[in-house]
């Protein structure tokens, strides 16, 4: 049976951090060549992070994090979350799980009082990221990193295309301002862009 488990990051149990970890090493392969599975948090914790992990039993059959941030964009303070680390273990794969996963992601993002998501992804996933319910937002760049060093999502070498929606009132009277424009984001030098 299938249920969707949500946790802050660091609270995650350890049987699912493990398998979360472990698809995410085997999508994002580290240089370490460890074979050691370190269950410390991935992202900056002052992100915030919320894993959210479709579950069939006992095991994570996709798996994805919710970061928040505070950001400022034409004349607006906006509660902004962003998708990050969305994985399904490739055992698990074809099934839908991943779908379902960010489906749920969308509609649950009102529950964690957020005016907006925003969130990069690489250019082949545009159509399963719009089928979940997000939308493209074209010629719009985050820019994430700090203020000191930025690091946009049309950095050379990137192929990326940024994701939205608009939950709040005040969110969907500034998302002109977000089409085509350039976001600064600065989610820091852990997470530098989601």
């Amino acid at each position: 049976m299938l249920r969707i488990a949500t946790y802050p990051e660091g609270d995650t149990p350890e049987a699912l951090r493990r398998q979360v970890l472990a698809a995410q090493d085997e999508a994002w392969p580290s240089d370490s060549g460890s074979a050691a599975v370190s269950l410390a948090p991935v992202h900056d914790p002052a992100l915030q992070p919320v894993s959210m992990l479709l579950v069939e039993g006992d095991t994570v059959v996709s798996a994805l994090d919710v970061l928040f941030k505070q950001i400022e964009h034409a004349e607006s303070s906006l509660a902004a979350a962003g998708l990050s680390t969305v994985v399904t273990p490739l055992a698990h794969r074809g099934r839908g799980f991943g779908r379902m996963l960010v489906t749920h992601a969308y509609e649950a993002m009102p529950t964690f009082a957020v005016d907006l998501g925003l969130f990069t992804c690489d250019r082949p996933l545009q159509g399963f990221y719009a089928a979940c319910g997000w939308e493209w937002l074209p010629g719009t760049v985050l820019v994430g990193g700090t203020p000191e060093e930025p690091f946009p999502s049309d950095s050379p070498g990137m192929d990326k295309v940024t994701f939205g929606a608009f939950f709040s009132p005040a969110a969907r009277e500034a998302r002109p301002a977000f089409l085509g424009a350039r976001v600064m984001l600065h989610s820091g030098a852990i997470d530098r862009l989601w």
